[in-house]
């Protein structure tokens, strides 16, 4: 079993910046590889950012060069770091990790707004 617990959503002005975090707890050590992905209304859920237990990243071509994934082993968190973000990133983003075994775990969701 695992639980996440996101924080560091909210509200912002294009341009702007935010950090959401997600905190692994439970059975982190068959912990695969953690990410973020987003659901903005009426649209389907879409990855932005995965790193690997090895610390390979990948992200969607939207977000190139403005966000970035990292995470912090001995505190089993994952965050992403979102730089001149854009109208177009609201949505709510969603923690998601996946173990070893390939079970997949999601986070309850935080809700990033921005402003033009």
């Amino acid at each position: 079993q695992l639980q996440l617990v996101e924080s560091g959503g909210g509200s912002v002005q294009a341009g702007g910046s935010l950090r959401l975090s997600c905190a692994a707890s439970g059975n982190v050590f068959s912990i695969n590889a953690m990410g973020w992905y987003r659901q903005a209304p009426g649209k389907q859920r879409e990855l932005v950012a995965t790193i690997t237990s090895s610390t390979s990243t990948r992200y969607t071509d939207s977000v190139k060069s403005r966000f970035t994934i990292s995470k912090v082993n001995a505190k089993n968190t994952v965050y992403l770091q979102m730089n001149s973000l854009k109208p177009e990133d609201t949505a709510v983003y969603y923690c998601n990790v996946v173990m070893s075994y390939g079970l997949g775990y999601w986070g309850q969701g935080t809700q990033v707004t921005v402003s033009s």
